[in-house]
Formats: structure tokens, sequence, C-alpha cells
């Protein structure tokens, strides 16, 4: 199964195991593209920071059928260009269902990703600048934004749980217009909170019988977020792959 890279797409978000926020009954379309969209720029302009608990579902059926399941928090911080985002994974369960410590840090900043895994003690960097658009998927980006990166379908409005809120999500599919994103993603699908300019929910196509479901909740909106919730400690014994 896919590692590292592929997480941020994410955040980039994610694992059918342990069970996410439910899904309710969806009520009837009321609103159209364009209007979710500009609710997303409006959303987007008192945009600074977000925190959330999330749950990622990977589930591969070729060529190996297959499951996994991530549960951490994940970290967003936006001023004017400056972009961060953090993903600590903290928990993985797979065919047993059991939660295992596996701690795993994902964080991008200054246009690199750092893949963190702490019981190999290997940190892998690699370049992402091309991708930090992408990143922003459902977090703070605008409409404006999402449209200039993305062709997006508009499918209508369906409830989620934050926590215990009943939240009504606007449901966009899509499809990149950069090839190579395409490529790594041939479709996304998003439940976003347009006056919150926040995901509760996103499924990536990653192609060759895998796909990634990112379950979001908990959500908190502008709070302070400290450096260190976008640092990784090494130590002096860490191996560096770039």
């Amino acid at each position: 199964m896919r590692k590292g890279i592929t997480l941020f797409a994410a955040c980039t978000i994610a694992f059918v195991l342990v069970p996410g926020p439910t899904a309710l009954a969806a009520p009837p379309a009321q609103k159209d593209l364009k209007e979710v969209l500009q609710q997303l720029d409006a959303a987007s302009a008192n945009f600074h920071s977000t925190s959330a608990d999330f749950i990622f579902i990977t589930v591969q059926t070729d060529p190996i059928p297959d499951k996994l399941a991530q549960k951490g928090v994940v970290y967003y911080k936006r001023s004017g260009k400056s972009f961060q985002m953090a993903a600590h994974i903290r928990f993985e369960a797979e065919g047993d269902g059991k939660d295992k410590p596996v701690p795993k840090d994902l964080i991008y900043a200054d246009g690199k990703v750092t893949f963190y895994e702490k019981l190999t003690n290997q940190a892998h960097i690699k370049d992402a600048s091309k991708f930090e658009g992408y990143l922003l998927l459902g977090f703070g980006a605008g409409g404006k934004e999402l449209a200039d990166k993305w062709d997006i379908k508009y499918l209508g409005s369906e409830n989620l749980n934050d926590g215990n809120t009943s939240i009504t999500t606007d449901k966009l599919e899509l499809v990149a217009k950069d090839p190579d994103v395409k490529k790594m993603f041939p479709k996304v699908t998003i439940w976003v909170d347009p006056a919150r300019a926040v995901s509760l929910k996103q499924i990536f196509d990653e192609g060759q019988g895998q796909s990634r479901t990112c379950f979001y909740f908990n959500i908190k909106l502008n709070s302070t977020l400290p450096d260190s919730d976008f640092t990784i400690k090494t130590d002096s014994q860490t191996q560096i792959v770039r």
C-alpha cells in the first residue's frame, strides 16, 4: 500500500475498520455551485487556522484486498500567502480492528513535505510547492481557489456529524486540472461546510484499486496554534531521506 506523500492529499488527508461520523439523510438540494463557491470565498477571508481530530480509512482492492485505519489530529494555519499543515497520526488499526500506537507525522511548510516515522526514526523530505494549493483542499480554500485548480460538480447537500452536532454540508466532486495531480487522484469528493470553509469528509480516488476516505470532527476554527504543532521532534540518530 502506498505510504508517505500520498497521505497529505490531502491532507491530506484517510480507514473502514474504525467507524467514522454517521451520514444522515440528505435534504433536498437548494443551492447551486455558484452560491457554494461564493460562500467559501466569504468564509476563507476570515479563515486563519483549524484543528480537528481525524480518521483516515484506506481501502485497497487490487492486487490484494487490504484495509487500514489511522487516527490522529490535523492542523491548518494560514496567514496571507503563508500556509502550513500538520497531520499527527497516533494509532493504526488493520485486520484485527485493534488500535496500535504507530506515531507518524506529516508536515507541510515552506514548500516542503516532511513525513516522519518514529518507530524507524526516518524523516522523508520532498519538495511539494507545486501542490500547496491542493493541500488547502476544503480547509481555508476560497471558491475561486478551488475553481482555479479543479473542475467542480455540485452534488447537493448532506448532513454530517461534527462530534455531537449535525452540520449541513455541500457535496462537491472535483477533478484536478493539473495532469500530475489528476494522475495521483483521478477524482476527489468533498463534503464542505461553506460557512466555515472546512471539510467534514473527503474521498480520494487514488486509482489502481485504492481509495482513501477522510473524516474530520471536533473541528475548532481560528484557535491559536503554537509552532510546536507544526514541528517534528527528531534526534541526532534520525535518518534524513530526500
